[in-house]
């Protein structure tokens, strides 16, 4: 059979009581001795050095109510028994060492005693299985009967039993709300990406340190920054404003100016002074997007003010200060251009303890689909217009915008485009095949053209139809491309196959080019002469 052991702090009042009456009060730790039902083998009893008459006092007391309990006395000296930090700290510090053998040994935890600091510390620790136990609640007897000799009662808390899960299912509820808070709303499928706002959750609500997200221009990162600073401020995490600035805008004395300020006639056209964005972010949330454009004297200032919280105005005597939670955001390599000297070595340590990467659009194309409804429904809230697809259409515009011709070089920027561009088009707020069309025929003519080509190769979609094209694999794709121009560059397949062939049928000793052609075509459907046809 198991032994017993009990876990808890002194009482320094209710366990306290003058002698010649001790016995007639409820004293909490004799209690837990003295309950029916409830043999407690060992007792480990927590309290300051303060406390040691004390703590000796009610050892004497168990001897005398359970000769056979075993009171072992642990010293801990809590500086500010209220301060949550160092109360956990120590009761932590205290579990980890403890000699724990849940193979012979039950543990209970009082939470009676102790200030209400230490006892949500304790649930804390049992909850995450620190302490491997179950929590104890002593309560006094509420009628002063002989046969009770004011042991009062318990009952025994098991954090796994059945009746606490609704208790997990809210705080579950509370954090997916947060996560999808952050995504705003929108169901994404993508695992990695979910995985990485789980973290980004935990982070900005338990840390006020920097977070730097990365990622592609038109990845999200300055609306994942917004709904940051929109779920700290639920969290009363902060209460001033959200400041962004875009810092490839900023340049020489305006860029100093407009971070930090400046006195009147700090320079020519100062004519008034300026507190600055760093100042307007008091309290609130800064975010700096595309840090990395920052020159290195921004860059050392913006370190100060991180990390002192102070910073100087252009012009002035004075030190400035603003109390805010920085958030940082890049489409560059900043650790390359530490190598490079482009960026400060300083700044970027500081911002790297919280970095995530934003996925670009294309790596995460089973979110487009909830993002397109999620774009129709911005769509609706903007225009006042509820616009949908027909089944054909939306089939169709998501084959081509998951498939290998979704280049999405802009990433979402690309997509809410797109999108408006097909509702303001929607003839009786119905997108059909035919906007779908061209829409595909416009983004593909715009992809080509940012790429540097003058115009956009169609002979794909002209032949095989733009939704069997759009499910080539871009191997495929590139392939096919070439045969089908030099098909239609050709009057015969002997000939076409010989342009092909050119170079291997110089090493067989017989050759039949248009066999060879006519096996390749096939693979996809189609005849010579019907792609001479289309041409």
């Amino acid at each position: 059979m198991k032994r017993r052991v009990a876990i808890s702090i002194l009482g320094t009042t209710l366990d306290m009581g003058k002698w010649d009456n001790r016995w007639s009060r409820w004293r909490p730790n004799v209690g837990l001795c003295q309950q029916s039902g409830l043999f407690i083998d060992r007792l480990e009893l927590i309290h300051d050095n303060h406390s040691t008459a004390l703590a000796n006092r009610i050892t004497a007391d168990i001897a005398t109510v359970s000769p056979a309990t075993v009171v072992r006395s642990n010293v801990i000296n809590f500086r500010d028994p209220w301060d949550f930090s160092e109360v956990y700290t120590n009761l932590r510090d205290f579990s980890r060492n403890y000699p724990f053998d849940p193979d012979t040994e039950d543990y209970l935890v009082n939470i009676t005693t102790g200030t209400h600091v230490a006892q949500i510390c304790w649930f804390l620790l049992t909850e995450a299985r620190i302490i491997p136990g179950q929590l104890l609640q002593l309560s006094p007897p509420r009628d002063r009967e002989p046969e009770q000799d004011f042991a009062g009662t318990h009952r025994i808390i098991d954090l796994d039993l059945s009746r606490y899960d609704e208790i997990a299912k809210r705080f579950a509820s509370e954090r997916e709300d947060a996560t999808s808070f952050l995504k705003s709303g929108i169901s994404t499928r993508n695992a990695a990406f979910n995985r990485m706002i789980d973290q980004i959750e935990r982070v900005v609500i338990r840390s006020a340190a920097p977070v730097l997200l990365t990622g592609p221009t038109g990845a999200g990162k300055s609306q994942l920054a917004r709904r940051i600073y929109e779920l700290k401020k639920s969290r009363r995490k902060v209460s001033g404003a959200f400041v962004e600035v875009n810092c490839a805008t900023l340049r020489g004395d305006q860029a100093m100016s407009t971070l930090f300020g400046h006195v009147k006639g700090a320079f020519t056209g100062a004519a008034s002074e300026r507190s600055g964005l760093l100042k307007s972010a008091d309290k609130g949330v800064l975010f700096l997007d595309e840090i990395g454009e920052l020159g290195l004297d921004e860059q050392a200032m913006c370190l100060r003010a991180i990390e002192e919280k102070r910073f100087l105005p252009v012009g002035a005597d004075r030190e400035s200060s603003a109390d805010f939670q920085l958030l940082a955001g890049t489409n560059r390599d900043l650790g390359e251009d530490v190598r490079k000297g482009k960026f400060r070595e300083d700044l970027f340590a500081r911002l790297n303890l919280w970095t995530f990467q934003l996925p670009p659009l294309r790596d995460r194309k089973e979110d487009i689909e909830p993002n397109l409804d999620f774009e129709l429904r911005r769509y609706l809230e903007r225009e006042g217009e509820n616009i949908t697809f027909n089944k054909e259409a939306r089939e169709r515009y998501l084959a081509f915008a998951t498939g290998p011709q979704g280049l999405w070089n802009a990433n979402f920027r690309d997509l809410s485009a797109s999108v408006t561009r097909m509702a303001t088009l929607a003839p009786h707020g119905r997108i059909t095949t035919d906007v779908v069309d061209d829409e595909v025929n416009r983004l593909n003519h715009f992809w080509r053209s940012s790429a540097g080509e003058e115009t956009r190769d169609t002979i794909l979609e002209d032949i095989l139809g733009t939704e069997i094209a759009a499910h080539l694999d871009r191997f495929d794709a590139v392939q096919l491309a070439a045969v089908l121009h030099t098909c239609c560059e050709n009057t015969s397949i002997s000939a076409a196959g010989r342009a092909l062939f050119a170079h291997s049928r110089l090493e067989k000793k017989s050759s039949n080019d248009a066999d060879r052609l006519t096996k390749y075509l096939a693979r996809f459907d189609l005849k010579f002469d019907d792609v001479r046809k289309r041409d």
